[in-house]
């Protein structure tokens, strides 16, 4: 049964109301919260509207544990927002040890924490947030269920026809942010291992809204006549609030040693059929730049689509919207995906 969305989101509240309205399944998930639920890392893109759809789907439920958001929090409008709408928020600084003894204990831990863009400039930065604090995480929370989010990017290209990289695929991470999330993942084995830690670990290509991602990127440079680089000419999305969906309802299957989930949309997505259906909805022919390489990175999500599915948002709800924000001139992240990029240079 397809669900009803909205023909388009008029302001950025409307947007982010949408985002972080939990569905009936999430509601059901937090009915069974038998403690606080703690995110870690909550300031970023998906963060916000993760911890308040957990707030509102535990208020729905019925569920009077709270939600706390820990995170630097360097924009004052997210924090002030997350906190109205009853995230209890917490403001430190996760590199710091010291930061940890004064964490609320949880049962349920998601962890968010990670950086990608700028690592060419800063690597020891890099690695410092995606392979240390992941250790002061897991020693801190070594007796909770801890989900955490990790990237696709673990995995090596692999072929276009392929249905794309599966939870069995051999790692072979390209470039340096790459390997340094596979630390990300090792660290979190290591503590798991040692003092039998549920987790789960999710492995995320692309999430998308219409403030950022894929489909943002590409609408953008059909708009401003920028040609779209054809090298990754495939790619995989899903709607960020049906990722943060499948998030709050996976702690199930946290276990030790760390169980691993795929988490993207159904199938591979052309780069240039994505860009030609933005084209017709923007009335703007694309501009294309080379041609499609026969491997890309890409994941085959099916065993998650299979336990939590189906998705409340396909991809051509989001063309549309992205089309329409783009051409309203919708407020952005402005912070580009870099999808194209092969060599892992970040």
């Amino acid at each position: 049964m397809r669900h009803i969305l909205p023909a388009r989101f008029d302001t950025e509240n409307d947007l982010v109301d949408f985002l972080a309205a939990p569905g009936p399944k999430d509601v059901e998930a937090a009915a069974a919260s038998d403690g606080p639920l703690v995110i870690l890392g909550a300031g970023g893109k998906m963060g916000p509207t993760l911890a308040v759809r957990a707030a509102r789907a535990r208020a729905a439920a019925g569920c009077k544990e709270p939600v706390f958001a820990v995170s630097r929090y360097s924009d004052q409008a997210t924090h002030d927002w997350i906190t109205a709408a009853g995230v209890r928020t917490i403001v430190a600084e996760l590199t710091d040890p010291q930061t940890y003894p004064q964490l609320p204990d949880a049962p349920d831990v998601i962890f968010m924490a990670a950086r990608k863009f700028g690592t060419g400039a800063d690597a020891a930065l890099t690695w410092t947030t995606n392979a240390f604090i992941p250790g002061l995480a897991a020693d801190r929370y070594r007796d909770s269920r801890i989900v955490a989010f990790s990237t696709g990017n673990v995995y090596p290209l692999v072929p276009v026809g392929s249905g794309g990289a599966t939870e069995e695929t051999p790692l072979n991470p390209v470039g340096e942010y790459a390997w340094s999330a596979l630390a990300r993942e090792r660290v979190f084995q290591s503590f798991s291992l040692r003092f039998g830690t549920p987790i789960l670990i999710l492995r995320l290509n692309y999430a998308v809204e219409l403030r950022y991602g894929v489909l943002t990127d590409l609408a953008q440079r059909i708009v401003s006549g920028t040609p779209i680089d054809l090298a990754m000419g495939a790619v995989n999305v899903i709607w960020q609030g049906d990722a943060n969906s499948i998030c709050l309802r996976s702690f199930a299957l946290a276990s030790s040693p760390p169980a691993v989930l795929n988490l993207t949309g159904p199938g591979s997505l052309s780069v240039r059929w994505l860009a030609e259906e933005l084209g017709k909805r923007l009335n703007i022919e694309p501009h294309f730049l080379g041609t499609e390489r026969d491997n890309a990175l890409l994941n085959d999500a099916t065993r998650a689509l299979n336990r939590f599915g189906p998705l409340q948002v396909d991809v051509e709800s989001v063309l549309d919207w992205v089309a329409d924000w783009v051409l309203r001139w919708g407020a952005t992240f402005d912070k580009p995906t870099h999808f194209e990029v092969r060599d892992g240079q970040f």
